[in-house]
């Protein structure tokens, strides 16, 4: 047998096949990543019109705040509150979060947009909104303390601090904006 039989041609059928799977998925993702991206951002929409229905549906992006773990920050084109999203390591992966903040420096509402948080344990926290009631009208002109300003989940309560690392980050950047 030569090496030919032996060695180059189960490489080169490997290599064929890799490129060949390579093409579908690159194909794939071209034609989903837009619908992904349209979904994406009409969710992230609704989310801003819930926590901030004062604000009518029309919000501005706010550039050139730079805070660690903040991806975007919008204000209420009125003149009523910020919507900021930003996110913490939780114990089962990241935890992405919305919060409301009004004019007079309170903390309106938040809500938890992505988490992957244990069933049942971490997600007492990520899941469950008489949870995030506990934030809401948090003064916000400095960062907030795990059960001092902020009870942690028994049992949860590396998301407790991930939820409150998430926030203290949105406080941030709130107290950055101009």
């Amino acid at each position: 047998m030569s090496n030919w039989n032996k060695i180059f041609k189960p490489i080169v059928v490997l290599c064929a096949i890799c490129i060949v799977i390579t093409g579908a998925l690159a194909a794939t993702n071209a034609a989903t990543y837009p619908v992904i991206l349209e979904a994406t951002i009409k969710a992230q929409n609704e989310a801003r019109n819930e926590l901030l229905p004062e604000a009518e549906g029309a919000f501005s992006k706010v550039d050139g705040i730079k805070i660690d773990n903040v991806s975007d920050v919008y204000a209420a084109d009125n003149g009523t509150g910020w919507v900021i999203t930003s996110n913490a390591k939780g114990y089962g992966g990241t935890i992405t979060v919305m919060s409301a903040f009004t004019p007079d420096g309170k903390i309106k509402q938040i809500k938890v947009t992505e988490a992957q948080e244990t069933p049942g344990f971490g997600s007492k926290v990520t899941a469950t909104p008489s949870y995030w009631e506990r934030y809401m009208d948090q003064d916000a002109s400095q960062a907030l303390v795990l059960n001092q300003d902020i009870d942690a989940e028994s049992g949860a309560t590396i998301s407790s601090k991930a939820l409150l690392r998430a926030m203290n980050s949105a406080i941030e950047a709130y107290n950055a904006i101009p």
